[in-house]
């Protein structure tokens, strides 16, 4: 046993005296190690925290090199709140077991057992069942949970492994079938649970990955990031599904010089994207579309950068009840602010202002009026919507304007939003 957080595994079998719970994330890393995406995992960390250990149930990583698995290992490293075990995914190639060690093995808790099984490549291993075997067998093991990375054949997705395949592990568990009290896979962008073979089937990947429709019962929307755990109670096997808020991470924030320095730099990187987007603007009215593109994807950048930090302060309400939380900024606008700044520009004699506070004015009030309706996501029905490039107004219905109602610009120009 070392002080890392992370554990490499070295010992097929491992005891773990005292340990009567386990927190599980799945699927932190395949779509990137970035800002924005490992602050769900770090939310997931400190849940898991709770548990006497954690256990990732695959896709750590992208892509299995080096440089990605020292990235999440330090990270890892200052977040988690226990001893941190791993189960190899399909993205956890190249260099896993010089990280993370052993790819079939068992961990033997106070009052139960968890068996790791590598299937990675859609095929469980023959080291993998014998283990399987060997410790089902044991007499003072009497609970089992079996874990691999993609799933057995269940009744929600096809996204499994093969009947096969599935044959083998239930030969491997099949003489000691009453032990085994639950299947923990991860791979599917989602969450659902299922009974297979008799068994509670759990499967998590809501540690980071973005969360994914998977089949017509099984919507993004009605899923959250979340992690599980399953804790020993009055003898038996339990287990509970957490959702992970939004607002599930917040240690940098709490540091107030860091956390100016962040909104500082928030601002310096949008205020970057505005400026390459208004040069992209006047290289493509030159006809330089090169340059224009180019400075498009510069643009483009800067706004992912001003993503990274913003995602780090943020504190984001609930999805259903954002809609509506922008309303009352956009009506204050509308009501009170331009209008003002608009009288202002016109006892001053600023035309150019007082036309963009005007135009802007009209454009708040129907941002507010579209945002109320999407306050209930399942009845806004707009599929097209139109804006303005000239003045920022939004236009919607099935056919717009031939001209904008505000500035005059011509349909033609019009930047249409559709749904895909």
């Amino acid at each position: 046993m070392n002080n890392n957080k992370i554990q490499k595994v070295s010992e097929s079998i491992i005891r773990l005296p005292g340990v009567r719970s386990i927190g599980v994330i799945g699927d932190p890393g395949c779509e990137g190690l970035g800002t924005y995406n490992m602050k769900v995992y770090a939310g997931a960390l400190e849940e898991t925290g709770r548990d006497d250990i954690t256990l990732v149930v695959g896709d750590l990583v992208p892509a299995g090199t080096r440089h990605h698995y020292q990235t999440i290992q330090e990270l890892t490293e200052i977040l988690a709140g226990n001893r941190v075990y791993a189960l190899r995914g399909n993205h956890d190639t190249g260099a896993y077991t010089e990280y993370f060690g052993e790819k079939n093995y068992a961990l033997l808790a106070e009052k139960f057992a968890v068996v790791v099984l590598d299937n990675a490549k859609r095929t469980f291993e023959e080291e993998g069942m014998e283990l399987l075997s060997g410790v089902l067998a044991m007499e003072d093991v009497e609970q089992v949970i079996i874990a691999f990375h993609i799933p057995v054949p269940n009744h929600f997705i096809l996204n499994c492994v093969t009947e096969e395949e599935f044959a083998r592990l239930k030969k491997a568990y099949e003489p000691w079938k009453q032990k085994v009290k639950y299947l923990l896979c991860g791979h599917v962008h989602s969450g659902f649970e299922d009974c297979v073979d008799g068994i509670p089937l759990i499967c998590t990947g809501g540690g980071g990955a973005m969360i994914e429709d998977v089949s017509k019962d099984i919507r993004a929307c009605d899923v959250e990031h979340h992690v599980v755990h399953f804790y020993e109670k009055d003898g038996s096997l339990h287990h509970q599904v957490i959702n992970l808020s939004e607002d599930c991470y917040g240690r940098e924030r709490k540091d107030g010089i860091l956390s100016q320095k962040l909104k500082e730099t928030v601002e310096g990187e949008l205020m970057a994207h505005f400026k390459y987007m208004m040069f992209a603007d006047r290289a493509e009215r030159r006809g330089m579309k090169r340059i224009a593109n180019l400075f498009r994807a510069l643009a483009a950048s800067e706004y992912y950068h001003a993503r990274s930090f913003y995602s780090v302060l943020d504190r984001p309400a609930p999805f259903l009840e954002t809609a509506a939380a922008f309303v009352p900024g956009e009506e204050f606008e509308q009501e009170y602010f331009y209008r003002m700044l608009a009288d202002y520009a016109k006892e001053h004699e600023f035309p150019l202002a007082e036309q963009a506070y005007a135009g802007a004015a009209a454009a708040e009030k129907e941002h507010a009026a579209l945002l109320k309706e999407a306050a209930d996501p399942d009845r806004f029905t707009r599929e097209v919507i139109y804006v303005c490039p000239v003045c920022g107004y939004v236009m919607t219905g099935d056919k717009a304007p031939e001209r904008c109602p505000v500035c005059g610009g011509p349909k033609k120009q019009y930047e249409v939003f559709e749904k895909e």
